[in-house]
């Protein structure tokens, strides 16, 4: 059972945020490991939470909570299950401070910045070697690290869309990940139009550079997109919602046989999409996009260690600012709070952000 905490923790004492049931934050004390001599101790500053992967499992939606994720072969079986509660928050947008270094740790110093993910915790234990690779760019903000994971999310999906200049790029979904794709898709020289059926988050794909924003939730966002490239359609549509109704219209939106980059995680059954349809007559190409890998006519160059460093390189040279998403930021010990915000009010919230 987690511990409530009383008390600021010590030098030798952590605290992580769990998931201790559907839609409850607890909080659990830990002591602090000794460090190998090849190690650093990282305290962490900010952790930002995922508004898309992270709420299947604070909601209890996640495939992992009740089947068993095979990895040598690589499918789900039913037998088991991965994940049970209580466990620890899963954060994967971490940025921090080296506090203490290994006797062999080379290269690094006290003071440092790293970016990386490691949970919602406040302190973390890390190889040199791969804090030598996630230093913070000089000049950048601290909490810009947090955004090394969710934007390598995104730019994957820019790598998997292979967007040409001048080729229009619908974006379905304006949350953080969406947001960020409209800034590098635009970046890359497309015609960005944003779609999402919150005006307040068109409103930030306007000031990210969306050059056509559509509402559908009052409007034919398909049809739309067609009358806007000439009948065409859009020469690549990118999905980062996660729900199946707007996977169809990206379908439906799709230029004829050009592609669909679906980079959104989907709960449950497919409600909504219709494969029968514009899919098979328009012999329209669905790629999966996800972050455990890249396109394998890219994967002899890119990896997530450049995926990560290039996020962070964009932003410090100014590229791209992802800072502006950031709505909220609470202090780690009102997690619950913050959560909540993202799962019952999101019109309220993009990127919600945890202070250590």
């Amino acid at each position: 059972m987690s511990q409530t905490l009383n008390k600021t923790p010590t030098k030798t004492t952590g605290y992580t945020l769990m998931l201790e049931s559907p839609k409850k934050i607890g909080i659990k004390a830990y002591d602090e490991a000794e460090l190998a001599p090849d190690e650093v101790r990282i305290k962490t500053l900010y952790s930002g939470i995922s508004a898309g992967t992270e709420l299947t499992a604070y909601r209890g939606s996640n495939p992992y909570l009740n089947k068993k994720w095979d990895a040598e072969k690589r499918m789900f079986r039913t037998d088991e299950k991965s994940w049970s509660y209580p466990m620890p928050a899963f954060g994967y947008e971490e940025v921090g401070e080296i506090i203490e270094l290994g006797s062999a740790a080379k290269d690094l110093n006290k003071g440092d910045t790293i970016f990386g993910a490691w949970g919602h915790k406040s302190s973390h234990v890390a190889k040199a070697e791969w804090a030598k690779v996630r230093l913070l760019p000089k000049g950048l903000e601290p909490v810009a690290g947090i955004f090394a994971q969710i934007g390598s999310i995104a730019l994957n999906g820019i790598l998997d869309a292979d967007i040409h200049i001048g080729e229009s790029v619908a974006i379905f979904g304006q949350g953080v990940p969406g947001l960020m794709m409209t800034q590098l898709a635009k970046a890359n020289g497309a015609e960005v139009i944003a779609i999402d059926r919150l005006d307040s988050r068109l409103e930030y794909a306007k000031a990210c550079g969306a050059d056509h924003i559509i509402n559908n939730s009052n409007e034919d966002a398909a049809r739309t997109i067609k009358d806007l490239t000439d009948g065409r359609g859009a020469d690549v549509s990118i999905e980062i919602t996660g729900i199946y109704a707007a996977l169809h219209e990206a379908i439906r939106a799709t230029a004829y046989n050009s592609r669909v980059v679906v980079c959104g995680f989907f709960q449950g059954d497919g409600t909504g999409l219709f494969l029968g349809e514009e899919f098979h007559h328009n012999r329209v190409d669905l790629v999966c996009s996800q972050i455990s890998g890249v396109n394998p006519k890219l994967d002899h160059r890119w990896n997530r260690t450049r995926l990560d460093q290039t996020i962070m390189k964009l932003q410090a040279r100014k590229k791209v600012d992802f800072k502006p998403l950031i709505s909220h930021t609470f202090p780690a010990t009102r997690g619950q709070e913050a959560f909540a915000l993202l799962d019952e009010r999101p019109a309220e919230a993009l990127q919600v952000v945890l202070e250590f």
